[in-house]
């Protein structure tokens, strides 16, 4: 699911969990365990963006994510350990936004505000996508 939405509200959660008897406790660890994926997630970006500029990386169009890539490979290796999934095109698209808008944050040495995160979050919770239908099914694993 972390390959479409970073964000996901509870609503979505519950939609795509069907055999779980949600409650209070039950919904907020699952929000809690997104949020721990979110913190690897953001904390690889500001590595690898840090990495890109004592590499003497000057041009943020230099930075790329693909599937061949060291980053590429450190998430997928976290979310997806067995290679059960196919990554989604647009997963490895937010990822390059999301090391794009850490590579310039830091470059403006924004991140001498203790803050400073903030922004880059407001950006990428808005590039979440529908999480596939096929999810909901009890026999998708």
């Amino acid at each position: 699911m972390f390959f479409y939405t970073r964000y996901p509200s509870s609503n979505v959660l519950k939609t795509f969990f069907p055999d779980v008897k949600f409650n209070r406790c039950i919904t907020s660890q699952l929000i809690k365990w997104f949020s721990n994926f979110r913190e690897f997630y953001y904390i690889q970006m500001e590595k690898f963006a840090r990495q890109a500029i004592v590499d003497g990386i000057s041009d943020v169009k230099d930075i790329t994510v693909s599937r061949d890539s060291e980053l590429f490979r450190a998430l997928n290796m976290h979310y997806n350990k067995a290679n059960d999934f196919h990554v989604p095109d647009r997963f490895l698209e937010v990822a390059e936004i999301t090391l794009h808008e850490f590579y310039n944050a830091i470059s403006a040495t924004k991140d001498s505000d203790p803050s400073w995160k903030k922004a880059i979050y407001k950006v990428i919770c808005k590039l979440d996508s529908d999480v596939p239908e096929e999810f909901k099914t009890s026999s998708y694993l």
